[in-house]
């Protein structure tokens, strides 16, 4: 459903999250290991969520990711409209360019209440709110 680099990004956004609950910062290796990616691609991935404000990173012995209060409330929507755009709440079904209302592919009236399900359901989701179910294992990042 999302892009390889937006899967990469939402694991690792929710990873940190986890791993730096306490105060603490992560490094790129550890975020690889813990949510089963590579190395060099989740690097990259975080350098541009670093820049764009979604992740915080320090230099130095004691740096790594973290992510502050306004990265904590922000939603999974946000991440996926920054990392895949937003035809996947917008766009038609099928892949056609002229969907809409008074032109409808034949998916379409179903297609759009699915789409605006998940939208809803990702506006409601923020990067915080999974801490709690990954520390209890009752959700994982990586199998």
């Amino acid at each position: 459903m999302f892009s390889k680099t937006c899967e990469y990004a939402l694991r690792a956004l929710i990873y940190i999250t986890q791993q730096t609950k306490d105060g603490g910062r992560i490094g790129i290796k550890d975020i690889a290991a813990g949510i089963d990616s590579p190395e060099y691609f989740i690097a990259k991935i975080l350098q541009d969520l670093s820049r764009k404000g979604f992740v915080q990173s320090a230099k130095g012995p004691t740096g790594g990711f973290y992510l502050d209060n306004i990265s904590l409330n922000r939603s999974l929507a946000e991440i996926v409209k920054e990392m895949d755009g937003d035809k996947i709440f917008s766009g038609c079904a099928l892949g056609l360019k002229e969907c809409s209302e008074t032109h409808p592919c034949p998916v379409h009236n179903e297609f759009k209440h699915i789409r605006n399900n998940l939208q809803n359901m990702l506006n409601d989701m923020k990067i915080g709110d999974f801490v709690d179910q990954l520390d209890a294992q009752e959700a994982f990042l990586k199998r």
